[in-house]
C-alpha cells in the first residue's frame, strides 16, 4: 500500500496501521497468513487479510496476490 518499505515505516510509526485490530508501533511486527491488516491511509481506509507470505520482495502483481481486501467498497450513485 506504500510505494517504498521507508513510506512503509512512516505509516507504521505514525499510528495508522493496526493488525487485528491492535495498533502496531514498530516497523518489524512480524505477521502471519489470516491476520488482518486496517491502513489508514490519506485519502481511504484499507481492511486486508494476509492470504500468504512472499518469499523476496517482488512486483506488485505477485504481492497482490499475498492479500484479500475485504472491506467493503463505496458505491458512487448514478
Amino acid at each position: 500500500m506504500a510505494r517504498t518499505r521507508p513510506l512503509a515505516a512512516k505509516l507504521v510509526v505514525a499510528g495508522h496501521v493496526r493488525v487485528n485490530g491492535a495498533r502496531v508501533r514498530a516497523a518489524g511486527k512480524a505477521i502471519k497468513v489470516g491476520d488482518v491488516l486496517t491502513l489508514s491511509l490519506e485519502r481511504e481506509a484499507r481492511v486486508l487479510r494476509v492470504a500468504g507470505l512472499g518469499d523476496r520482495r517482488g512486483p506488485f502483481g505477485e504481492a497482490r496476490l499475498l492479500y484479500e481486501d475485504i472491506a467493503p467498497r463505496p458505491t458512487i450513485p448514478r
